[in-house]
């Protein structure tokens, strides 16, 4: 049973990496029956598409640090809607639960007595994986995977993701939002204890038509031909695209 978006509820949806082949039977149902639809600005048009023609979207992104609304206001349309009897999707691109600031949404709804869902999505790292047909983990290469955001909230400067003492070895580091540094992010990453030899990844915009991959080690990401953002780097030795 699939049933259909209900009135006066929000749903904080996976959207997926961007290939609309790749979200849930459930987030495609809510899609089709959901009053108001909220997406971030990386979900793209084609799972877009699967919304109602009679659904109302408003974009909510916010990219490179230029919101063009806040997280409040984002937590007011999803309250204001509710409220109102409409039944409102949240649509967040990859898994919502991953880098996606669903704590403080689901927090905001919990609060104002809400009724809310989360339904899952492929994060990129597992879409990204299973495109390269390269594992993530291997028994003789990696036994620890990492997922980790260069991106921080206000006021934290350190540009790459944090870890106690020494990188760990036998791991796999996947690294979202890694920005456009990667002169400082190769350095950083080789100082936190990251063989500068180690195989590198990058991966831009995912799963669409427009999908970039540059194979290249971390001491030679500076140099790369590396596509725009959204941007995912896969580091390790699992990493083997299509071996």
């Amino acid at each position: 049973m699939n049933p259909s978006a209900e009135p006066g509820h929000v749903y904080l949806v996976g959207a997926g990496p961007g290939d609309p082949n790749l979200i849930t039977l459930r987030a495609a149902r809510l899609l089709a029956t959901a009053d108001v639809v909220l997406p971030d600005d990386l979900v793209s048009d084609a799972v877009l598409d699967l919304a109602s023609p009679t659904a109302e979207i408003i974009p909510v992104g916010k990219r490179c640090g230029q919101p063009r609304i806040t997280q409040a206001g984002i937590h007011e349309l999803m309250l204001h809607h509710a409220r109102a009897g409409q039944s409102v999707v949240r649509l967040k691109s990859g898994d919502p639960l991953v880098f996606g600031r669903a704590g403080e949404e689901m927090a905001a709804l919990r609060e104002a007595g809400v009724p809310f869902e989360i339904v899952s999505g492929i994060t990129t790292a597992f879409a990204v994986a299973a495109s390269l047909q390269t594992p993530l983990t291997d028994r003789t290469a990696a036994s620890k995977l990492i997922l980790a955001t260069a991106h921080h909230a206000e006021g934290k400067l350190s540009l790459t993701p944090s870890w106690h003492g020494a990188f760990p070895p036998e791991a796999t580091l996947v690294l979202y939002m890694p920005g456009r540094n990667f002169a400082a992010l190769s350095a950083d990453l080789i100082a936190a204890g990251i063989p500068g030899e180690s195989p590198c990844v990058a991966v831009s915009k995912a799963t669409t038509p427009d999908e970039q991959v540059c194979a290249t080690t971390v001491a030679g990401l500076p140099e790369a031909s590396v596509g725009p953002a959204p941007l995912l780097l896969l580091i390790g030795h699992a990493i083997q695209p299509g071996r």
